[in-house]
């Protein structure tokens, strides 16, 4: 992250910042399907689907599906998985890739109905949401989830919140992740950092997995 800002608490200011980095995945939709799509996250899935039911399909939330790399996964592997991502080129690109169903929800503005999903995937995504309003998403994520649900989240790793460029960004270590997590009613049953291998100084990655308490 090159800087900090501190946030301003108004709806106004908050909306602002989920849009300006909406604007930028709208603008580069294509280069980033181009640079992402091979990316090998088979490590995150294996975490997750590990924590859950192994005898029939799940239904899994890809929050922040982008342009639906992990869709055509899990569908692949006989689930199924729903996107959801506040880029509408996304969830274009995402059905077009996937053939999965597709919601057009922005992170701050989530419609979802309780307990519909067995598990939520949101890999690369929830370091987008503001400070102040992650508490009240991961909330909203718990109550989506079914009992003995599992969200999986992976975060780039560090102590800082601001503008990164076009996009806004909030990094955390495990203690402080864990505090949000815990807050909103998870428990965290397994971490580890990427990638994987390599010496902690070079895993700017913070992988987590956590169940519905």
């Amino acid at each position: 992250m090159t800087g900090s800002e501190p946030l301003n608490q108004s709806d106004e200011d908050l909306e602002a910042i989920e849009l300006r980095t909406l604007a930028h995945y709208e603008q580069n939709a294509e280069s980033f399907w181009a640079g992402t799509q091979h990316h090998d996250v088979s490590q995150n899935i294996a975490a997750f689907l590990q924590a859950l039911p192994k005898d029939r399909a799940l239904d899994i939330l890809d929050f922040g599906c982008g342009p639906g790399r992990d869709l055509a996964t899990f569908k692949a592997l006989g689930h199924h998985p729903t996107g959801l991502d506040g880029s509408l080129s996304f969830c274009q690109m995402a059905q077009t890739h996937s053939a999965c169903p597709t919601l057009h929800q922005q992170f701050l503005n989530l419609d979802l109905d309780e307990a519909s999903f067995d598990g939520i995937f949101a890999n690369a995504s929830l370091f987008h949401i503001p400070s102040l309003e992650l508490p009240r998403i991961l909330k909203q994520l718990h109550k989506t989830l079914r009992p003995g649900g599992i969200l999986f989240s992976s975060n780039p790793r560090g102590e800082s919140e601001g503008w990164q460029g076009a996009r806004y960004g909030h990094y955390m270590q495990l203690e402080t992740m864990q505090g949000f997590l815990e807050q909103a009613g998870f428990a965290v049953i397994h971490h580890y950092y990427r990638p994987e291998g390599l010496p902690r100084e070079l895993q700017p990655w913070l992988a987590m997995v956590s169940r519905k308490s």
